[in-house]
């Protein structure tokens, strides 16, 4: 009879090690909040579970390190930086809210697990969030410097305007799914939800 045996992974230097094993938990946190085990996690890392505590003092931390490697925000910083600065201010808007859009749906459940943590174990965590969404905001408002002319606020407060409208937007597509799209999100900052008239001004 043939023995099935566990897929070993290459022997790792530590920050490679705990790289990894943040990578396997991601998914797994997805899909089973915080109460994912760590022989799940170690099963799909591919390691004995004592591994993880040669790495990580408890599940907890490891579940923090996850987090905060999802909560990263210079990815999308990267990807608002990229937007092309002499595009309309609509069509600029419009792939900024597409890029935080898919960020933020994907760590919407992970935020879920962020609240479970013990306090003391999240107060760190909480502060990342914090300054990243900060980060975030700046990075948005130099999307729309360009057309600061346009606009009777600075871009620092449209951003935040348009910060708060995603991840609101985020929460409800999460629980009463509207099917907005970045040009509707960017509509109701712009234009407003009132229907125009022909004699509107």
């Amino acid at each position: 009879m043939q023995t099935h045996r566990r897929r070993r992974v290459p022997a790792l230097a530590p920050d490679d090690r705990r790289a990894a094993l943040v990578a396997a938990t991601l998914p797994l946190l997805r899909a089973h909040g915080a109460a994912v085990t760590t022989r799940q996690i170690a099963e799909a890392a591919g390691v004995a579970e004592g591994t993880i505590f040669g790495v990580f003092p408890d599940k907890a931390s490891l579940i923090v390190a996850a987090l905060a490697a999802a909560f990263d925000e210079n990815p999308m910083i990267r990807a608002l930086s990229a937007i092309d600065p002499e595009a309309p201010l609509r069509e600029r808007l419009a792939d900024a809210v597409a890029i935080m859009m898919r960020r933020f749906e994907a760590n919407g459940s992970l935020l879920m697990v962020a609240r479970t943590l013990p306090p003391d174990t999240a107060q760190p965590l909480m502060e990342h969030l914090m300054e990243s969404r900060k980060r975030l905001s700046d990075a948005l408002a130099a999307v729309i410097e360009p057309d600061r002319a346009l606009l009777r606020r600075s871009p620092r407060t449209v951003a935040r305007l348009l910060f708060v409208v995603i991840m609101t937007t985020a929460h409800l597509e999460a629980t009463e799914p509207e099917n907005l799209t970045p040009d509707d999100i960017v509509g109701v900052l712009l234009d407003g939800l009132l229907i125009r008239t022909a004699g509107d001004a």
